[in-house]
């Protein structure tokens, strides 16, 4: 539940869906987690504010993990990368799949470390 209100089943998937759609980086390895939240966010930020609120939040947080993976490729002669990009890999699949739970169940969800590009 939010503010009070019930949310519509609708609203609870496709927010869900939002979140679960960054596993997309398994199908397209390139930005596929950027990509996935995208679609689902466009197609619906018009149409509810907990979608939008929701869609903003895992593509905040994917273009955030992208930066963050691109870094530690960088760092990756330093060996210090290697061990980033294991434990970015598996911080990400962690809060992706909390994420999809908990907005499933009607909860809001703000991913930690997470850099707010889009407001």
């Amino acid at each position: 539940m939010t503010n009070g209100r019930q949310l519509a089943q609708d609203d609870k998937t496709f927010g869900m869906l939002a979140h679960l759609a960054a596993l997309a980086q398994f199908v397209v390895p390139t930005f596929g987690n950027v990509i996935g939240p995208l679609v689902i966010w466009l197609i619906k930020k018009d149409q509810s504010e907990w979608v939008n609120k929701q869609g903003k939040e895992a593509l905040n947080f994917q273009i955030s993990i992208a930066i963050y993976t691109l870094i530690s490729i960088i760092l990756i002669p330093l060996i210090i990368g290697i061990i980033l990009l294991i434990g970015i890999g598996i911080f990400w699949l962690i809060m992706v799949i909390l994420a999809t739970i908990r907005v499933s169940e009607g909860e809001s969800f703000r991913y930690p470390l997470s850099i707010r590009f889009i407001k």
